[in-house]
């Protein structure tokens, strides 16, 4: 893929995030326009996913000797891809888990306090979805 193509293509990326929630911030205040950026969205998106899909496999002929030596770099990158998703993703799982629990928690501690080291332990236990997310993350870039 030729410079070009990767700055069009991290262009089309950036404005389908960026353009949406501009038009969501600024736009009317009414139930509407949450569809309307929900679908403005989708349509950058997958169109810059189709954009980047026609650039990338348009000069396959000229590239592929060249594309032979950069899959173990491909590689390498997804790699590092997919343990920045397994922990990224964990950590927000866990979040959300903790966010729950915590506050159930609180409302039942504040009710009866003897039941402070039970609702400790379902805290906990959602906290060790990103300890585990993390472990496969790290089980991931040994095997890199």
């Amino acid at each position: 893929m030729t410079l070009a193509a990767r700055l069009i293509l991290i262009a089309a990326l950036i404005l389908s995030i960026i353009i949406p929630f501009g038009y969501y911030l600024i736009g009317e205040k009414n139930k509407g326009r949450y569809k309307r950026a929900l679908g403005v969205n989708v349509f950058f998106f997958f169109g810059a996913f189709v954009i980047g899909g026609i650039m990338m496999f348009s000069g396959m002929d000229a590239q592929a000797a060249e594309a032979a030596g950069e899959a173990a770099s491909m590689a390498t990158g997804l790699g590092y891809i997919a343990a920045a998703l397994v922990t990224g993703l964990s950590c927000i799982g866990g979040g959300i888990a903790v966010a729950s629990a915590a506050s159930a928690a609180l409302g039942a501690i504040s009710e009866d306090s003897s039941v402070l080291g039970k609702s400790l332990i379902f805290v906990g236990l959602a906290e060790g979805v990103c300890l585990y997310g993390l472990i496969i993350s790290f089980m991931i870039l040994g095997q890199l």
